[in-house]
């Protein structure tokens, strides 16, 4: 199933009709919101739909879905079970096949300081997840030597394709004869659907699927014998004591953070620990989209 037709099938009626002509390809974000513009966001700029269903300028006469139209696409992405995506709701999000992450905003229900329920839906952010095979060929020289692997940490802002390039990386070293344990906790690097993987990772990659990094890495670790350990978005103590336990069985770590450079990374509270004794032998910073610059492990420009 193509990215249009992986999405198209949990939107609400009316709203998959107005995005019939969409090149799903070319999109990164769709924006609903009660009774506003639906906003499309692509590698092009930010667009609405007009009454044709084709792209215009935002403005308040663009396409605007109603509660019904909203209340709709909840449905059909929970697929009618509130219940069987509580968890995910929590969060903020669910996470459909794919890799396509879902995030909803409105009316929460808060006990002890947590997130348990929704009482009222009134948002989603459609973030399209994009495979781009092939990303990583300019950087794998500079993080694998034959087949040594490299630890590696990926840093950029939300939206810059960390997640892109880690997924084409991990599929790049697995190919190559290198067993890679991906740690998957919100489903968007292997895009796992009841335990496969959509995307592909390579076929010497094994995927553990909405699991917390901390707890699968050390599970990947103890279980699968991987040569290297793959985890987005890491940080966190957790995280950290997670990540002395792989280093400490030799294997090669590579992970994602958000930041815009080396400097503002390691001044992050929750990383610092770890960046400051010096475990990356390589940054790869994304300074815009898909555009990289690779550091060693001082700090040096490489390529």
């Amino acid at each position: 199933m193509n990215t249009k037709d992986n999405i198209r099938i949990f939107l609400g009626s009316e709203i998959a009709k107005r995005l019939d002509k969409i090149i799903f390809e070319q999109v990164t974000e769709i924006r609903l919101r009660v009774d506003k513009p639906l906003i499309i966001k692509s590698k092009f700029g930010e667009f609405a739909i007009d009454e044709n269903g084709d792209f215009s300028k935002v403005n308040i006469k663009s396409y605007s879905p109603n509660i019904e139209a909203i209340r709709e696409t909840i449905e059909r992405i929970s697929q009618y079970s509130f219940y069987a995506f509580e968890s995910e709701l929590k969060l903020g999000y669910i996470t459909l096949p794919g890799g396509h992450r879902v995030g909803v905003v409105g009316q929460a229900v808060v006990e002890n300081g947590l997130v348990c329920a929704w009482k009222y839906i009134s948002g989603l952010n459609i973030r399209v997840a994009h495979s781009a095979l092939g990303c990583a060929d300019a950087i794998l020289p500079h993080i694998l030597d034959s087949l040594r692997f490299k630890h590696t940490m990926i840093i950029s802002p939300p939206g810059f394709g960390k997640t892109t390039l880690l997924r084409d990386i991990v599929r790049q070293i697995s190919n190559k004869g290198l067993t890679v344990g991906l740690v998957d906790e919100r489903s968007e690097v292997a895009g796992c659907f009841q335990g496969v993987a959509q995307n592909d990772v390579g076929f010497r990659t094994d995927v553990l699927d909405g699991c917390p990094k901390a707890l699968a890495m050390v599970m990947l670790l103890r279980g699968m014998s991987p040569d290297v350990i793959a985890v987005d978005e890491l940080g966190g103590e957790q995280d950290s004591r997670a990540v002395d336990a792989v280093l400490n069985a030799g294997v090669k770590l590579l992970c994602t953070a958000h930041g815009n450079n080396v400097e503002e990374t390691m001044a992050n509270p929750s990383l610092s620990p770890m960046l400051s004794r010096g475990i990356f032998e390589r940054f790869i910073v994304l300074s815009k989209p898909y555009i990289t610059n690779v550091f060693d492990g001082g700090g040096n420009y490489v390529a």
